[in-house]
């Protein structure tokens, strides 16, 4: 008792009153040091012992197992003089346990030219073994020594029958075994629920389990983790409440599902109860739970209090280290995610795509390419996940030679036919202006969802091929997919964009009736900007007044565009002062608004609007382009001069500049001969020439 309760020192005042030697305390302090881990001194114990019995070979066999020592359990078997089928069903099942499934199958045969007769636990290994293999006809063979044997009836064989069904896909093979038990323990009809969650049948799953005569902590533990998996957190979080109000006590297992539900909604508060609570039983230590808080802790925004939970930590996994390193990138803590990233001892490819994943997120696309070569030197292999995010960073650089470098690796490591790859490459082409290439990727997709559709449709939107986007949509409608919100503003887009106006409105208000999608402020935006640029500026101004919530500022944006090119300045007027009141801080209203003042000869009004945008400390954003030389990518702003290589670009400008003036001053000259022109002033500028007359011609 005092040593199942690990009250060490009172077991040793009990020791004292022994006098000698006594075989079963020696096998109980053998016990004991197993299970605490302590396989040294459980072996210096029984190598100490004068005397041993079957039940001190067995343990120590068992022990060493247990922990992953086979081949020290091996040698001690082999030594064993009690050769009972409880020694060799320890060492078999130590093997099936350590994964050695195919040492335990020749084990098992040496059993039965031994003489013992297996016994209904050794079976039960057996058939676990066969499952490991995925051997199903080897496990229906060993059937045939069971009803010899006569465990056919038994419970736990059964059990282990129904699992290797389930493993080898024999559905209805498991039932039938299942029907046929004349007894059914909790065990039975846990491994039936696991059938129908893992097949993802959760309605049955929940029938079975409210069927079920008796419950323990495992089915509980069992039907919680398949909710939240399947990410129904909210049914997770009632089946718990559930589970403690019938005096259940969670596992471990539990108590890390629960509160990775409650990271979910961010629910703090009760994830800082089950917390305490954690502490109060002394089960915080488990690294699957603590790992859990950490999360919690992060994803809430807590990233210090998730530190100080990772610091607490004393046995840390992978798992631990990448929960901190996904917390600090959710969070934008770049640089503690990577100094973090850089000290683990161990990674994997979850480590890999959680900081590549975060630099991604706040667009650092340099770096995502920087932790990516980095990787690859190290000699990890990246998985589809990681190579999605690696396409999403070169689509946002528009940077084709990265992106076709990257399609290069996709066909060398057999990633191509995947569905959420195929997707993010034809989303790379798409918005790196290869359509081509994107829609080959795409036809060539073997599996196509919703999301693959609306990279295409809205990738032929945005690339000017709004008929093809339109068609596109068209042959959606006949498959199985049904649109989303962003496949619709897509396809609004290219109404637009093709002025086709009439059937722009007709997708609008199809939106609830039809695919039964809420239209949100973008889809209003999209229709404002569609009647804008066909000039039906009435249209679109009464449609902003008619909004069911706050217009974006976008929307007006759209009008006030339409009404510069149809030179509209009483609407143009009107909804510059609305803008103006929702984004009083944006330079491009005012300079959109005194350039529709400017093209109506308003000269004064458009300085007025000038002064006061100097007024509000306002410069209109410069603008940005650039090129890709050798894999880099080199930006350049107007007036830009930060470039290494400045000096020599805009020396290169000036020759081009000067040789451009002369060109067009001499071509000015023949001209004059034709025709008699006035004084006038060449200009030159971003590749352009064009001529200043005077006022009065």
């Amino acid at each position: 008792m005092y040593l199942n309760s690990r009250k060490s020192v009172e077991a040793n005042v009990i020791l004292k009153d022994f006098s000698g030697f006594d075989l079963v305390v020696h096998n109980c302090m053998i016990n004991a040091n197993v299970q605490w881990g302590n396989l040294d001194q459980a072996r210096k114990l029984f190598d100490e012992m004068p005397e041993r019995n079957e039940v001190s070979w067995t343990t120590l066999i068992s022990g060493f197992m247990k922990y992953g020592r086979v081949e020290e359990s091996i040698r001690y078997f082999e030594k064993n003089p009690f050769q009972t089928v409880v020694s060799w069903t320890a060492a078999i099942s130590g093997f099936v346990q350590n994964g050695f499934s195919f040492e335990a199958l020749k084990l098992f045969l040496k059993l039965l030219e031994s003489g013992v007769k297996p016994n209904e636990v050794t079976f039960t290994s057996i058939f676990r073994a066969c499952a490991k293999l995925g051997d199903f006809r080897l496990g229906m063979g060993f059937f045939g020594l069971i009803v010899k044997a006569g465990f056919e009836n038994k419970v736990s064989v059964s059990n282990s029958l129904i699992s290797l069904c389930l493993k080898m896909h024999e559905i209805d093979m498991a039932w039938r075994v299942f029907d046929l038990m004349k007894k059914k323990d909790v065990v039975s009809w846990t491994t039936i629920l696991d059938m129908y969650v893992e097949m993802g049948d959760l309605v049955e799953a929940r029938r079975i389990f409210d069927m079920m005569p008796e419950r323990n902590e495992i089915t509980w533990s069992v039907m919680i983790a398949r909710y939240s998996q399947s990410g129904y957190h909210e049914e997770a979080l009632k089946l718990f409440h559930q589970m403690v109000q019938e005096e259940f006590k969670p596992n471990t297992s539990c108590f890390s599902t629960v509160v990775s539900a409650l990271t979910n909604f961010e629910a703090l508060r009760p994830g800082m109860n089950i917390h305490a609570h954690v502490v109060k039983i002394g089960i915080v230590e488990d690294v699957f739970i603590s790992s859990s808080l950490v999360d919690l802790y992060c994803k809430c925004g807590k990233t210090k209090d998730g530190r100080l939970m990772f610091d607490s930590i004393v046995g840390k996994n992978v798992v631990s280290w990448n929960s901190m390193i996904g917390g600090y990138s959710l969070n934008g803590e770049m640089e503690e995610a990577k100094m973090l990233f850089d000290i683990m001892p161990l990674r994997n490819d979850v480590s890999w795509s959680a900081i590549i994943s975060g630099y991604l997120e706040y667009k650092q696309f340099d770096k995502v390419f920087e932790v990516f070569n980095e990787m690859l030197l190290s000699g990890e292999i990246p998985n589809k996940s990681t190579f999605s995010s690696l396409l999403c960073a070169t689509a946002g650089m528009a940077s084709l030679e990265k992106g076709k470098d990257l399609h290069g690796k996709v066909i060398k490591l057999g990633y191509k036919y995947d569905i959420f790859v195929g997707t993010a490459l034809t989303d790379m082409y798409a918005k790196s202006g290869d359509v081509e290439s994107a829609k080959r990727v795409f036809d060539r997709m073997p599996e196509k969802n919703e999301v693959s559709w609306t990279v295409m449709i809205q990738g032929l939107a945005e690339s000017g091929f709004a008929e093809e986007s339109l068609s596109l949509f068209e042959e959606m409608e006949n498959t199985s997919v049904s649109p989303n919100d962003l496949m619709l503003l897509s396809v609004l887009f290219a109404c637009s964009h093709s002025g086709l106006v009439d059937k722009g409105l007709q997708y609008f208000n199809s939106m609830e009736t039809v695919y039964h999608i809420e239209p949100k402020g973008r889809h209003y935006t999209c229709v404002v900007d569609m009647l804008s640029r066909s000039g039906h500026l009435s249209e679109a101004e009464n449609f902003i007044n008619s909004m069911p919530f706050q217009p974006e500022h976008n929307a007006f944006a759209a009008l006030l565009s339409g009404c510069k090119t149809y030179k509209n300045e009483e609407i143009a007027e009107r909804t510059a002062k609305k803008l103006l009141e929702l984004v009083d801080k944006n330079s491009s209203v005012y300079v959109l608004l005194s350039n529709i003042y400017a093209s109506a000869g308003r000269w004064d009004d458009a300085k007025n609007v000038r002064r006061l945008m100097k007024k509000n400390g306002l410069k209109k954003s410069g603008g940005c382009s650039w090129i890709e030389v050798k894999n880099q990518v080199h930006p350049f702003y107007s007036e830009d001069g930060t470039h290494c290589q400045s000096t020599e670009l805009y020396g290169l400008t000036e020759l081009l500049r000067s040789e451009m003036l002369f060109a067009s001053k001499d071509t000015l000259w023949s001209l004059e001969k034709a025709v008699v022109w006035p004084a006038y002033m060449v200009h030159v500028k971003s590749g352009k020439c064009w001529i200043e007359f005077p006022l009065n011609h």
